[in-house]
């Protein structure tokens, strides 16, 4: 696995997660949208993780594509063309997605194992001694 990010820097990059999560929701809010469909729709992006059954390259590869921001900002570019009308709240909630996993220190996968990310490795070791 490469080194993650550690110390300031992994902060930050957490901190930027909070503030993807609290803009989408103040912009979500803005729009005067359904919340029932942010509750809805605020974790199908982590569907990806199905692709885990084929191991962790497949896994890896479906999880980045969902959980980085060229979708949610493609959504939007095809949004504000109103070539898909209705598409804004749809964005801001796969960005808070997005942000709401940035700021818990989940980040992209590796394609090592499911537990190495970007912002480092996610969950406890458990010693077997």
């Amino acid at each position: 696995m490469d080194a993650p990010v550690s110390g300031t820097p992994r902060l930050l990059l957490r901190l930027e997660g909070l503030t993807l999560l609290a803009s989408s929701v103040v912009g979500y809010d803005a729009l005067d949208a359904s919340w029932r469909l942010f509750a809805l729709l605020l974790l199908v992006p982590d569907a990806a993780l199905v692709a885990y059954i084929a191991g962790p390259r497949a896994g890896a590869i479906a999880y980045n594509a969902v959980h980085t921001y060229f979708g949610p900002a493609g959504l939007a570019a095809l949004a504000y063309l109103d070539v898909v009308p209705g598409a804004w709240p749809i964005c801001l909630i796969w960005m808070a997605h997005i942000g709401m996993d940035r700021s818990l220190g989940l980040g992209l996968k590796f394609t090592s194992a499911f537990q190495d990310t970007h912002l480092g490795r996610v969950g406890r070791i458990v010693s077997m001694a």
